[in-house]
Formats: C-alpha cells, sequence, structure tokens
C-alpha cells in the first residue's frame, strides 16, 4: 500500500495589476527624486567653478577671494535663521500645547485652522507687513533697548530710524515658520499613548508634569523634525529679507542698526538681474553653499531623530 505524499510546493503568490501599477509608480517617484536633486547639485557645481577658478578683482566689489564675499552671507544666512528659531520654536511648542492639552475642543479646532492660515500667506505679504505695520511698532521699542543695553554688542548704537533691522527679520520669519512647527507639533502630541498620560495622572502628577515628563519626550524627535523644516524655510527665505534689510557686505551682531548682513537667498535675488558672466557664477556659487548648509541642516536633524527614535511614534 503506497502512502499518498505531500505536495510541499508554494503557490506563487498572486500580485494584482493595482499593485503593481503602485509600486512602480512609487519607485518612479523615488527616482525622480534622487535624479533631480543631482541634477540641481551638478548644475550648481559645473557653473559656480569660474568662482573658484578666476581672479577674484573680476568679481564685483573686489573682494581678497571669494570666501571673503560669501563670507558674510552665510554668517547673516544663520544668525537671521537662528533669530527666527529662537522667536518661534518656544511659541509654536506652547501653541501646540495649549491646541491639544488646553484649549476646549471647538476653540483648538478654530486656533488650529487659524494657524494653519498663516502658512498660506505669500512671503511678499509677510515683507510689506514687516516694513509697514511691524518695522514702525517696534522701532522705539529697539530705542528703549539701545538706550539701557547699549553695552552689549547686540543692541549696540546707533539704532535703526525705520525698524528695519535683522531682528525685524527675525521676527518675521518666525511668524513664516510659526506654523509650520506648530501643525507639526501638534500632530506629534496628539500621538502620545493615552496610557502613558493617564499614567502620569494616576500617580498624581498636574497636567504641567503630565505633559513634562510623558508628552514632551516623545514628541522630542517631532519637535526636532518640525524645528528643522522651519529653519530651512528660514535659511531659504528670500523676499522678506530682501524687502526689509539694508544689507551690507560685512559682518556684525547688532540686531538694531539700520545696517545689517545680508543673507545668501536675498543677495542672489537682489543681484542676479543685474549680473553677468563671472558675477552670475558668483552668485550660483553662493547658491552651492546655501544647498550644502541645508543639505547639513537636514543631515543634522536626521542624525538626532536617529538617537530618539526609541521615542517616536512609529516604534
Amino acid at each position: 500500500m503506497t502512502t499518498p505524499t505531500l505536495d510541499r510546493t508554494k503557490a506563487a503568490p498572486v500580485v494584482r495589476t493595482g499593485d503593481r501599477l503602485f509600486r512602480g509608480s512609487t519607485l518612479t517617484a523615488g527616482i525622480l527624486i534622487l535624479v533631480t536633486l543631482a541634477a540641481v547639485a551638478i548644475f550648481l557645481v559645473a557653473e559656480s567653478i569660474p568662482a573658484f577658478t578666476e581672479d577674484p578683482a573680476k568679481i564685483k566689489g573686489s573682494p581678497s577671494s571669494f570666501w571673503a564675499y560669501v563670507g558674510p552671507l552665510v554668517f547673516g544666512t544663520i544668525w537671521v535663521a537662528f533669530i527666527a528659531l529662537l522667536i518661534a520654536v518656544p511659541l509654536s511648542i506652547g501653541v501646540a500645547l495649549f491646541i491639544t492639552h488646553y484649549a476646549p475642543r471647538r476653540l483648538a479646532q478654530s486656533l488650529g485652522y487659524v494657524v494653519d492660515l498663516l502658512a498660506a500667506v505669500p512671503s511678499v505679504v509677510y515683507g510689506l507687513w514687516g516694513i509697514s505695520v511691524l518695522a514702525p511698532a517696534v522701532q522705539p521699542i529697539y530705542s528703549w533697548l539701545t538706550d539701557n543695553f547699549g553695552w552689549l554688542p547686540f543692541f549696540a548704537a546707533p539704532v535703526s530710524g525705520t525698524g528695519r533691522t535683522v531682528l525685524t527679520v527675525g521676527i518675521v520669519l518666525a511668524v513664516m515658520v510659526l506654523p509650520i512647527i506648530t501643525a507639526l507639533s501638534r500632530e506629534i502630541f496628539l500621538q502620545t499613548p493615552k496610557l502613558h498620560e493617564e499614567a502620569a495622572l494616576a500617580l498624581g502628577a498636574t497636567r504641567w508634569e503630565m505633559i513634562r515628563i510623558a508628552v514632551l519626550p516623545f514628541g522630542r524627535p517631532g519637535i526636532v523634525s518640525a524645528s528643522m523644516l522651519g529653519l530651512g524655510r528660514a535659511l531659504g527665505e528670500t523676499m522678506a529679507v530682501a524687502m526689509i534689510l539694508s544689507p551690507g557686505a560685512f559682518i556684525t551682531w547688532a540686531l538694531t542698526q539700520s545696517q545689517n548682513t545680508n543673507t545668501i537667498a536675498a543677495n542672489i535675488a537682489l543681484n542676479f538681474p543685474e549680473s553677468h558672466g563671472l558675477d552670475v557664477s558668483v552668485l550660483i556659487a553662493t547658491g552651492l553653499i546655501l544647498f550644502v548648509i541645508t543639505f547639513g541642516v537636514n543631515f543634522i536633524a536626521r542624525a538626532i531623530v536617529d538617537r530618539r527614535k526609541a521615542f517616536s511614534g512609529a516604534n
């Protein structure tokens, strides 16, 4: 008597047409992003080579070297973005916590919509608001700061008579990046496990203590990611900075003076229409420097988030 043998071969999985199309489209999208990024990098490097090899005396303004030309611009770009984040991050976290843990539901929804709408305002409108409304309003404050704290390099005299200073630009950029950081932080805080919050409250913690020991540690990677996304917006902002600042080719820590260091993006926008030949290559080279700075910022942010990935909602 023969015993039946079991067929151990497994049937091949059935791949549906929709799954095949979706996989192909996502793969194409991912490859397209990498190709686009590589194309931008190649263009910037190729077009900026003359700026590094030609005689610096041919550059507009005749700097001693290309790095002497781009140095103040790099400083101004990072300095303005730092001021914006210094103002925006605490305010954004506070607004996000108020919406998620303090405000009544109806008020929280309305406030969330208002904050999200700020992201839809064009940068030109922010620039006009900074010139027409914000600058005249803060100029008396700048005068008071210079009179009382002028011994600090940040508020050294002479004070601007118009209020169009690097600190005004920092405030405008803070308002521009606030909806980005607030929206992402709000979504992260809402993903905090309820069991963690209830456990902290059950142990006798107040609402703020519960937020400090349960919500903020859980949302720290998201806060870092949101802050870096806002930093990328601040680093690349052009019109608002170009409309408000009266730039100069120097490095200064003063926040309330009328002459301020320019940023890379604003410098390109102001000078590109009148540039030709080597000057165009110099401007593209400064764009390459901004590209590297932005890439470095995102790389650092990714490293920080990876160190805290055990506390993220995805894990």
